[in-house]
């Protein structure tokens, strides 16, 4: 019996002794509670050196991770199963999140910073009042194309996708909110448009352009464009302006006809641990000198006022990623149009891609 009680002391001891050699291990690398920030982001989405810049300043251990679609992270939070205190979803899931009871609202008192942020990106239709988030990125979604494989065409408005002189030079990117929604700008409708005529006339109107689509791709499009692969292509402004700083024969133009306003922004999940953290976090990233070199890495476009006015003057004057006022006038924002008319859209653009078979 005592041989027993001896050796139980010596379990008991030694697993004490491996937990407190975890907790201090864990404490070193900055994984002990409040003292870690786990952010949800997309892939390549901010300078790794302001992450390290920010656990130097804060004492907090930033773990990052990634996704690559709004509707994987939002599943992943749903599920519960990862404490994430940070997220970046983009504008329509932001409203989805809010519905679905998945994000924390933010406390304004700890966020100093978003004085700095322009107005104009502010207390939008996804996020009134800007209870639960913040703009981290902004961009358009427009046309780019080869100016040595295009010569004649201006490429000022959707319309100019349906010359037939364009034959089988258009990639369209895969999403129906965006290839409905210049159908719908294309005849002078809203691209949240929920009006059944409208909607079935833009569904026609883009059948008519299939000649021209030479493919209907994703990221693709990225090194098909930069490679001179194809001539035309719908895309976003971000995407554009990694694929210009690879070919030099590419321009990027916004429709003067209406586009897509996009945003991604910080939230806080309800999975969040560290809430001051998080908290801490947003605001570092609203700092000016921080939001500048976070936009001159990524390439998108700060919505930070104060930071535009610290970027290199080639990056901030041009008009393709930093648009005039009057520019942005025709662009709307995505409203979350609910799942039923989400799933019609998708059910109009499924039968368009089976219409070009």
């Amino acid at each position: 019996m005592k041989q027993l009680v001896r050796i139980f002391g010596i379990v008991v001891v030694a697993a004490l002794l491996m937990m407190g050699l975890t907790y201090s291990l864990n404490k070193s690398e900055g994984y002990s509670g409040g003292n870690t920030l786990t952010i949800y982001n997309w892939g390549d989405y901010v300078d790794p050196d302001l992450l390290k810049k920010f656990e130097k300043e804060s004492g907090i251990k930033v773990i990052y991770q990634t996704f690559d679609s709004n509707e994987a992270m939002m599943t992943k939070i749903e599920q519960g199963g990862t404490t994430f205190d940070i997220a970046v979803p983009s504008d329509y899931a932001i409203s989805k999140m809010r519905e679905e009871n998945l994000l924390i609202p933010l406390d304004k008192s700890k966020l100093p910073n978003m004085k700095y942020l322009n107005p104009r990106f502010m207390d939008l239709s996804f996020d009134e009042g800007n209870k639960y988030s913040m703009p981290y990125f902004w961009g358009t979604l427009g046309i780019i194309y080869n100016k040595k494989m295009i010569h004649d065409i201006p490429f000022t408005t959707w319309n100019d996708l349906w010359r037939p002189e364009l034959k089988n030079q258009i990639m369209l990117i895969d999403g129906a909110r965006e290839v409905m929604g210049l159908g719908l700008n294309s005849l002078g409708y809203s691209l949240n448009s929920t009006n059944e005529a409208e909607l079935q006339e833009a569904l026609m109107k883009i059948k008519e352009m299939t000649p021209n689509v030479k493919a209907i791709v994703g990221d693709e499009i990225k090194v098909l464009m930069a490679g001179d692969e194809a001539g035309v292509a719908v895309t976003f402004s971000g995407e554009a302006s990694e694929m210009l700083s690879q070919n030099k024969d590419l321009e990027y133009v916004i429709p003067k006809d209406g586009s897509n306003l996009w945003f991604d922004n910080m939230v806080i999940p309800k999975t969040a641990k560290n809430v001051d953290g998080a908290h801490e976090f947003i605001n570092f990233m609203l700092k000016p000198e921080n939001a500048a070199i976070n936009a001159e890495y990524v390439g998108y476009a700060t919505p930070n006022e104060a930071a535009v006015k610290l970027l290199p003057k080639e990056i901030s004057s041009d008009r393709r990623f930093y648009p005039e006022p009057d520019q942005l006038e025709n662009l709307e924002v995505y409203d979350n149009l609910g799942k039923k008319m989400l799933a019609h859209y998708n059910e109009l653009f499924l039968e368009f891609k089976m219409y070009r078979k």
